[in-house]
């Protein structure tokens, strides 16, 4: 359900940055936290490895490096990053990818939009701008670098982040992957913004709890009803159960390595 209720947390976040403005503050932004504490998935002779961007380690293995490798970029759901987001993120890593994941919660001033209690999300709407700006910082930080080819570079959204996924407009992507989402919901969240000839994979619970009928108003269903026969798109619905997450199936993880790969070695 989404409700908006943003007044009180809105206005002590304009505090705090007048504050660190009249003080000198941080001169690390918020955008650049983000990027600073994202995981950084990369693939080794001695398997894959899991650093924070800042840490000099990854720096080392850069320098290293005499190729440019297809990336992922990820963004974590509502709740920041996990051992379920971990899991899937290696296995992308094994296949040979760099997987870089912003850290959203990072930010000094970062509300949940979401209540895992009772499963429900909208609750703070200028998140899902956040998480806009993100992308785009991503894209700009990664500009220029020879580590991550920016052709055979992928977007990657859960649940929240599926929903910066699907609602990114623009072309920088070589394709998306949207799960722990259906598309559907509220004006705001609605809707699928990619182009006809973008590459999409799709992946949502029927029976996603944070989606059902009886406690949302008009957030179940699929992202393949966005998509017309013309499209790129590909939607897969399972029938686990209950759950929210998808990466323990391994129909839709299999799913997902396949659609990277795929896509990858028809460029």
């Amino acid at each position: 359900m989404i409700r908006l209720s943003v007044g009180p947390l809105l206005l002590a976040g304009m505090a705090l940055l007048l504050t660190q403005c009249a003080t000198g503050g941080n001169t690390v932004s918020d955008l650049a936290r983000t990027w600073q504490e994202a995981w950084v998935f990369v693939p080794t002779e001695d398997g894959v490895r899991r650093h924070e961007m800042a840490d000099p380690r990854l720096q080392s293995w850069r320098q290293k490096q005499d190729k440019i490798r297809p990336g992922v970029l990820y963004l974590h759901g509502c709740t920041g990053l996990g051992r379920a987001d971990a899991d899937m993120l290696e296995a992308i890593a094994g296949a040979g990818f760099i997987v870089i994941a912003p850290d959203s919660l990072a930010r000094r001033f970062r509300p949940l939009q979401c209540d895992p209690d009772t499963k429900t999300g909208g609750h703070h709407l200028f998140v899902y701008d956040f998480r806009q700006a993100e992308i785009n910082y991503a894209l700009e930080r990664l500009r220029g670098d020879q580590w991550v080819d920016p052709d055979r570079l992928f977007l990657f959204g859960a649940s929240e982040g599926g929903v910066a996924a699907a609602l990114y407009r623009g072309s920088a992507f070589a394709g998306r992957i949207i799960t722990h989402w259906t598309c559907h919901g509220g004006r705001l969240i609605r809707g699928l913004e990619a182009a006809p000839d973008e590459p999409i994979l799709a992946i949502v619970q029927a029976s996603d709890p944070w989606y059902a009928e009886t406690k949302t108003h008009g957030q179940s269903g699929s992202c393949g009803a966005f998509m017309g026969d013309e499209w790129m798109g590909r939607s897969i619905v399972l029938r686990d159960g209950d759950r929210h997450d998808v990466f323990r199936n391994h129909k839709a993880r299999d799913a997902i390595l396949d659609f990277l790969n795929q896509n990858t070695n028809n460029m």
